[in-house]
């Protein structure tokens, strides 16, 4: 039986671990080609490696989401390599280096999560946007969080630009519905991934345990629950879904 996504080309930036690798994954094995992007080459290779030994193909570029020429020649590797770009899961993403009230919170550390987690993902779209429309359309899936639709104290940076990354892609849904372009995103709650073990390693009193309490689950989720859930958004079966902004939390939001 064919995959979900099979012949497609499909980006995932931010694939070196965590959510975006369980993506990458996933689309391959449903049959997708695969662009894999991160700063980290090692981990980048590494997702490659493991696409192509289970008999997929995949290749990796070294990419800054936040520098225009950078997304640039990522977009046109991709075209030179597979000749289109049909998906992307613009998933790149930091968190914060620490937990201070707004007034408290460092200028530096500002502008660094919002150029990655925001500014990146427009980029991404500005250069993806362009070549799916020379080929009748696309699927777009940006990675947002459960921060983009509530508050989080002491993490006005990450709410922030969670919350621009939801603004952003339902501004581009409505933009491109007519032109064969869906842009939905996703909303995780607490996955357990290298990004939330930074996170319990540096957030004070928060522990495992409480982060869990927060979940009516009653556990972490797992990136490749994210997966699942990116790689449907992108396949047919989500041909009338566009402009959502789609929880994957475990109940969190719904408190």
């Amino acid at each position: 039986m064919p995959g979900r996504v099979a012949g497609k080309v499909a980006l995932v930036t931010g694939g070196a671990s965590g959510i975006g690798r369980a993506t990458a994954l996933t689309f391959a094995r449903e049959g997708a080609k695969l662009i894999i992007a991160d700063m980290n080459e090692d981990g980048g290779r590494q997702t490659v490696h493991i696409i192509t030994e289970n008999g997929g193909e995949a290749i990796f570029v070294q990419t800054d989401v936040t520098q225009a020429t950078a997304v640039e020649a990522l977009i046109s590797k991709a075209v030179e390599t597979y000749g289109r770009l049909d998906c992307a899961h613009n998933n790149a993403g930091v968190t914060q280096r620490a937990y201070p009230s707004t007034a408290e919170y460092p200028e530096d550390d500002w502008h660094r999560v919002l150029a990655v987690n925001l500014t990146g993902v427009w980029l991404c779209m500005k250069y993806e946007i362009p070549q799916m429309l020379r080929h009748g359309g696309g699927a777009i899936v940006n990675t947002a969080s459960v921060a983009g639709l509530v508050g989080l104290a002491g993490r006005s940076a990450y709410v922030a630009s969670k919350h621009g990354v939801v603004g952003i892609t339902r501004t581009a849904a409505l933009e491109y519905a007519q032109q064969g372009i869906r842009v939905n995103c996703v909303c995780p709650g607490y996955i357990r991934t290298p990004m939330v073990e930074y996170v319990l390693q540096h957030a004070g009193a928060q522990t495992e345990a409480q982060m869990v309490a927060r979940e009516p689950i009653g556990r972490l989720g797992t990136p490749e629950e994210i997966a699942e859930t990116v790689v449907w958004l992108c396949s047919d079966a989500a041909a009338f879904v566009t402009g959502h902004t789609m929880t994957v939390d475990g109940g969190f939001v719904a408190q």
